[in-house]
């Protein structure tokens, strides 16, 4: 899910969906109206799921979609290589993501990780391990 907002809305650190990824703001750059057209914004963000940078540039005025984000608690059932097996602590629905952070990933190798509640997102119906709790 999504919503529109204005291009020069926006600032670091903010969420923008750029090519169907949903990224997050790390430079934002804007120019002054000129004699030949409206202000332009210039936009690196990184990908959220891929980590990639996505270049975008357009008129301030443009409509852009911001990802919703739905920030929720988890807990680990189980591993099974990459893959982990989370329930969540509002709903008791189970789901595998195999999406972490790199340094959640180093967290997650040492010793027993069953039963350890995490924090993930839920974006464009795609799932990720943000944090580790305790």
């Amino acid at each position: 899910m999504s919503k529109p907002m204005d291009l020069g809305a926006l600032k670091v650190g903010s969420y923008i969906i750029i090519d169907g990824e949903p990224c997050r703001i790390v430079s934002y750059d804007h120019s002054k109206p000129g004699k030949h057209g409206s202000a332009k914004a210039r936009i690196t963000a990184v990908g959220v799921f891929d980590g990639r940078p996505h270049p975008f540039v357009g008129p301030v005025s443009t409509k852009v979609d911001v990802p919703l984000i739905d920030k929720r608690n988890g807990q680990i059932i189980s591993k099974q290589g990459d893959t982990l097996q989370i329930m969540d602590l509002e709903t008791f629905e189970t789901f595998e993501t195999s999406s972490v952070e790199d340094e959640i990933k180093e967290k997650l190798a040492q010793g027993d990780i069953q039963g350890r509640e995490v924090e993930y997102w839920k974006v464009l119906d795609r799932i990720k391990i943000v944090r580790v709790k305790g």
